[in-house]
């Protein structure tokens, strides 16, 4: 297998993203197309003693501004780390793309030069999320701002296929994040996807609160990317202020230290359980090739597990799934059509 990885996308850039893909090659067994300027990746890699072994090199003298307009990656920086490692997957000389580079310029590069999935409207931003029972994937999370009902029907078939193969969920859990857990709540787009997603063949539990997430209340919460982007927002600031509070109280004077000695092996496990990094990056679902978004902060170890959640997308076949489920979908709606 071989994973193209964009090695000037985010904030640690190069450095982590190369010490990151050595790791993912060693641990994995896999190669990796590296983009971006080639004489800094090998000096950066020279300097700092990070093995090149099984990675490929493409030149591509660009880096794509944080700040420039997402389609500016068709024409200011067309030749950019990411444009050249989107059509580096789109020619099919790769399997997958990694990048923690710019958001919107990820996703409306891979929207038009990889191209979405055959019928579905929309691509949308997937991370995995954990709760007390174990996780849960919000769609979307910041790909489309404004969507329509029958958008976020497909966002729950999408989240569905990706949580059955890659997290062997058997028939997950949809929830519609609302206001409210009674079928007439929200405003006209959340009343109307309750309806399509009550008449869709998946497995749709109802509307959901936002508390209810981080209590394990679904497997799949469909919002749209505003709703989602607030949610995300929150979850990762109330993670990080509740491991950080918990530190203070247990560094406050001797007798908590001593506490926290007896308590290291559950902290430990519970810090873990709540890095964003153990779950590697977002999956564009949506696009007709496995495509991961990374954190834009994340280092070597993130970068790490980003590449290998590219690499199950890839082995489990979601893409297909997805396909599938919307077979699936079709032919019951023409059923009802023809009834």
């Amino acid at each position: 297998m071989k994973i193209i990885v964009d090695a000037f996308g985010g904030d640690n850039a190069p450095l982590e993203i190369l010490k990151g893909s050595a790791m993912a090659a060693a641990e994995y067994g896999i190669d990796i197309v590296l983009t971006g300027d080639e004489a800094v990746i090998r000096k950066t890699a020279a300097d700092n003693g990070v093995s090149l072994e099984r990675m490929e090199i493409v030149h591509a003298p660009q880096v794509m501004d944080m700040n420039a307009e997402p389609t500016e990656i068709l024409k200011s920086y067309k030749d950019s780390s990411m444009a050249v490692g989107l059509k580096l997957l789109a020619e099919s000389k790769g399997d997958a793309f990694v990048s923690a580079g710019s958001t919107g310029a990820f996703v409306v590069g891979a929207s038009l030069i990889v191209k979405r999935i055959k019928g579905i409207k929309r691509a949308a931003l997937a991370p995995v999320i954990p709760t007390v029972e174990g996780r849960y994937m919000l769609i979307d999370c910041g790909a489309n701002a404004e969507c329509r009902p029958e958008m976020l029907v497909q966002f729950g078939l999408m989240g569905s296929a990706y949580m059955n193969k890659i997290m062997s969920v058997d028939s997950p859990r949809v929830a519609l994040i609302n206001n409210g857990t009674e079928e007439h709540k929200g405003a006209p787009l959340q009343q109307e996807a309750y309806q399509q997603l009550k008449g869709s063949p998946l497995h749709f539990v109802g509307n959901i609160e936002a508390r209810q997430l981080p209590l394990g209340g679904c497997d799949v919460a469909v919002c749209d990317g505003f709703t989602g982007n607030i949610v995300l927002k929150l979850t990762e600031g109330l993670s990080k202020a509740l491991i950080g509070q918990v530190k203070n109280i247990l560094m406050k004077n001797t007798m908590t230290k001593l506490a926290a000695l007896t308590l290291k092996g559950g902290l430990g496990e519970f810090k873990k359980k709540m890095d964003y990094k153990e779950y590697g990056g977002a999956a564009l679902l949506g696009i007709s090739k496995p495509t991961i978004k990374a954190h834009g902060s994340s280092d070597a170890k993130a970068f790490k597990n980003a590449i290998g959640q590219a690499m199950r997308f890839t082995s489990q076949d979601v893409i297909g799934a997805i396909e599938g489920y919307l077979a699936e979908m079709k032919a019951k709606e023409q059923g009802a059509e023809n009834a």
